[in-house]
């Protein structure tokens, strides 16, 4: 039983199970910060331009059936208010450096065949150059160079 305890503690205490939680305590903050911008600045905005906070007022009757679409539209305009606010957080926080927003997911070289990431320049397996699907800001003055110097991917 100590033993066990004794394994039970280092993995709780391990990196991994801190940085999970640290992260998870950080992102609930977060998007209770994102939610109140988007709920309580952007959607008054909505409802000064409108006349009227929300939507779930209206209705349409059919055979006696509610489709409360007045209710759905109110919660898409809040989704949509949401994810501009989540994107212009991302571009600023991208802006001054801080976060690692690299893209996620892989590709086939198409020289070697071997998969790399889908904003890789060059191949780590055969070194061709590559034109990445997801181009950086960064990235955009290696290819112009590349460009310029006639090299081809």
């Amino acid at each position: 039983m100590k033993n066990a305890w004794k394994e039970f503690k280092a993995f709780a205490m391990g990196g991994n199970m801190l940085d999970l939680a640290l992260g998870f305590i950080i992102g609930a903050a977060f998007a209770a910060l994102v939610e109140s911008l988007a709920g309580n600045v952007l959607m008054q905005l909505v409802a000064a331009i409108f006349g009227k906070p929300d939507f779930t007022e209206l209705v349409l009757t059919v055979n006696n059936a509610e489709i409360k679409y007045g209710a759905f539209l109110t919660d898409f305009v809040g989704f949509l208010l949401m994810a501009l606010v989540l994107f212009g957080i991302v571009k600023v926080l991208k802006k001054v450096g801080m976060g690692n927003f690299r893209a996620q997911g892989q590709r086939e070289c198409p020289m070697c065949k071997e998969f790399v990431s889908v904003d890789a320049l060059k191949c780590k397996w055969c070194t061709a150059d590559i034109d990445p699907d997801l181009l950086e800001e960064e990235d955009l003055e290696i290819l112009e160079a590349r460009r310029r110097t006639g090299e081809k991917p």
